[in-house]
């Protein structure tokens, strides 16, 4: 059963959606108010705070700065290729930042299919979680980030990886 629940953070309620069944609670997806793409709580969907219980102590722990890697039951779906690219933003330590072409890389992927691996990254369905916030631009742009760019530097500068900027 697809369940889903609200949960409140600085960067605006997060939609948490998930599967629950015999075998237990998997996170399918974790989306931002804005964010194109993002999933609704509509039609197929029941609220259930319940199941969420884990995920949201995480993501609270998270944005108090006590939490630098999330543990989770995670289903987000995607094609073989995708799930390969999603799960090496795993490895993207917090408080740094790599690029789409160093990422490309890393998974052997050649320069010119590198547009694949950044449209598997913006198809990313479990934002925070999957830390796609960390990659950059090869020239430091803050480009690509399906919740917006004000929450990729907002994200980044919360893990130490940019400095604040004064105004």
């Amino acid at each position: 059963m697809t369940v889903y629940t609200v949960h409140a953070s600085p960067l605006g309620d997060l939609l948490l959606t998930g599967e629950t069944s015999a075998d237990g609670f998997a996170l399918t997806s974790v989306s931002m108010p804005g964010q194109r793409g993002a999933p609704s709580a509509g039609a197929g969907r029941r609220r259930d705070d319940a199941p969420f219980a884990g995920v949201t102590a995480q993501l609270a722990a998270y944005f108090t700065g006590r939490l630098t890697r999330f543990e989770l039951p995670l289903a987000p779906g995607g094609t073989a290729f995708q799930r390969r690219v999603w799960k090496a933003l795993d490895d993207i330590p917090y408080g740094t930042t790599t690029t789409y072409g160093a990422l490309a890389s890393l998974l052997g992927v050649p320069r010119a299919e590198i547009r694949a691996v950044g449209a598997a990254v913006g198809a990313n369905p479990l934002l925070l979680v999957r830390p796609c916030h960390r990659l950059i631009g090869a020239d430091g742009s803050m480009r690509g980030y399906a919740g917006g760019g004000e929450r990729k530097v907002w994200l980044l500068t919360h893990e130490g990886a940019l400095q604040p900027t004064l105004v």
